[in-house]
C-alpha cells in the first residue's frame, strides 16, 4: 500500500479554495486501490474521520495571524511523522502544498530520509510577489520557496510557467520536477431552479448574456483597477458584474477614490455566490469573462471560466496563455488595450464566439479534466524511483 500524506490544504470536505478543491477531487475520484490518502485538516478538535475513503486527521492550531498557516503545516508534518512511526508504515510520500515551511524543512527532511519517506512539494504560484505582504514577509516567502525547492524529492508544478521558473531560478539544486495541472469541472450546470437564477438577476438588475463577469479574490495582483478603468472607457451597453468579497477591503475604498466607478451604473459589485451550480450558471450566461490574474500558476477561476463561459478576455501573461491558448483573446496592461478589445469582441459574429467557446471547452476537456489530473497524480505517486528523474532542461545545463 502506498501511503500519501497531504499537508497544506485546509482540509476536506472542501468548502472553498483551490487546494481544498484539489484534495477533494483527488480523493473522490481515486481509481488506484493501492493508494491510501491521509489528509490534514485545519479544525478545532483532534478527532479523525473518513471522507472519500481518505483518512482525515484534524490539526488544532491557535489563531496567531498570518503565521498560523506556517504552524499548521509544521504541526501537520509532525503528526504525519508520528503516525508513520506508530504504525510502522513503509512506502510513504508526504506531499506538501505550497512553500511555507522552508526554513524548517531541512530538520524534518533528515528525519524523513531515515524513515525512507519521499517528500513531494507543490510550489504553488509566486506567493512572494503578492502585494498584501510587506517587504519582510516577502523575503520570508522567497527564502522559504528556495529551501523547499532545495530539499524536495519532487516538485509537482501545476503550471508549465512555474515549472520553467523553478528550473531556471533554482538550477543550482538540480530540481526534479513534473507538470500536473489543476483540474476543472467540465460538466454544465445542473441548476433546474430557474427561479433562483431569475431572483439573482432581478436582485442585481442584470440580464442574461448582457454582462461581463469576474469571479475572484479582490487583490491588487488580479488587476481590478485596470479592468474597471478600461471598461469605464468603453462604450459597451453591457454590465460589468464582479463576484468577490470586498467587505473590509481597503483596496475597494482606494479604487473607488481613484476611479469613481460608483458613478458608472454598469459596474456592479454583487458580493459572493456560494451555490456552485448557480455560480456555474451565471458563468454560462455571461456575454464574456475578464481574467486579470498575473501571479500564480494554473488559476482555478480561469479553468472554470473557460469550461463555462462562451467568450474569455485574458490578461496576456504566460500563465494565462498557457491555459487559454487559442480558445481566448488577450489584452495587455497598456492603456486602451482592454477598451479596444471590448469594442472588438462586441462586433464578433455568433459564429466567431461559438468557435472560441468550442476551442476553450476542448482545451479544458483534453488537458484539465479532473479525471485526467487524477490519473497523472496516481501515476506519479505509484511510480518507482522518482528521485532519479531530472528535467531535460536542467540536465542540459550540466552537459559540456
Amino acid at each position: 500500500m502506498k501511503h500519501v500524506f497531504i499537508i497544506g490544504s485546509k482540509g476536506i470536505p472542501a468548502k472553498y479554495g483551490g487546494f481544498e478543491t484539489f484534495v477533494e477531487c483527488l480523493t473522490a475520484k481515486k481509481k488506484n486501490s493501492s493508494i491510501q490518502y491521509h489528509v490534514s485538516c485545519l479544525v478545532d478538535d483532534n478527532q479523525e474521520f473518513e471522507h472519500n475513503g481518505a483518512r482525515c486527521f484534524n490539526v488544532k492550531v491557535p489563531k496567531i495571524g498570518s503565521a498560523r498557516a506556517v504552524l499548521y503545516d509544521l504541526l501537520s508534518l509532525r503528526e504525519s511523522i508520528k503516525y508513520i512511526k506508530q504504525h510502522n508504515l513503509t512506502d510513504c510520500i508526504i506531499y506538501i502544498l505550497a512553500c511555507r515551511i522552508g526554513p524548517f524543512i531541512s530538520y524534518y527532511k533528515r528525519k524523513l530520509e531515515k524513515m525512507g519517506v519521499t517528500v513531494f512539494v507543490n510550489p504553488d504560484g509566486h506567493e512572494w510577489k503578492r502585494s498584501k505582504w510587506n517587504a519582510l514577509i516577502r523575503m520570508y516567502w522567497k527564502l522559504s520557496e528556495r529551501l523547499m525547492v532545495k530539499h524536495a524529492d519532487l516538485l509537482v508544478c501545476d503550471s508549465k510557467g512555474i515549472e520553467s521558473y523553478i528550473l531556471a531560478d533554482y538550477r543550482q539544486y538540480i530540481p526534479k520536477t513534473t507538470f500536473i495541472a489543476y483540474g476543472a469541472d467540465v460538466s454544465p450546470s445542473v441548476l433546474f431552479d430557474d427561479a433562483a437564477l431569475d431572483e439573482w438577476y432581478t436582485s442585481h438588475n442584470v440580464k442574461s448574456n448582457e454582462y461581463y463577469l469576474v469571479v475572484g479574490r479582490f487583490v491588487p495582483e488580479n488587476n481590478y483597477e485596470i479592468m474597471i478603468r478600461e471598461f469605464m472607457g468603453s462604450n459597451s451597453k453591457n454590465d460589468f458584474v464582479i463576484i468577490s468579497n470586498v467587505e473590509k477591503n481597503h483596496l475597494y475604498d482606494d479604487l473607488l477614490a481613484k476611479t469613481n466607478f460608483d458613478k458608472d451604473p454598469r459596474i456592479k459589485f454583487v458580493g459572493t455566490v456560494y451555490d456552485q451550480e448557480l455560480l456555474k450558471k451565471i458563468r454560462e450566461n455571461a456575454f464574456a469573462y475578464f481574467h486579470g490574474h498575473e501571479v500564480g500558476g494554473t488559476n482555478p477561476s480561469l479553468l472554470e471560466a473557460l469550461a463555462s463561459t462562451k467568450l474569455n478576455l485574458l490578461l496576456d501573461v504566460i500563465f494565462n496563455k498557457e491555459v487559454g491558448e487559442d480558445g481566448a483573446v488577450y489584452f495587455s496592461k497598456q492603456e486602451g488595450s482592454l477598451t479596444n478589445l471590448i469594442h472588438e469582441v462586441e462586433k464578433y459574429s455568433q459564429t466567431t464566439i461559438d468557435q472560441l467557446s468550442e476551442k476553450a471547452k476542448k482545451r479544458i476537456i483534453n488537458e484539465y479534466s479532473w479525471e485526467k489530473i487524477v490519473d497523472k497524480y496516481e501515476s506519479v505517486f505509484i511510480k518507482e524511483n522518482v528521485k532519479g528523474e531530472i528535467h531535460p532542461m536542467v540536465e542540459s545545463l550540466f552537459i559540456s
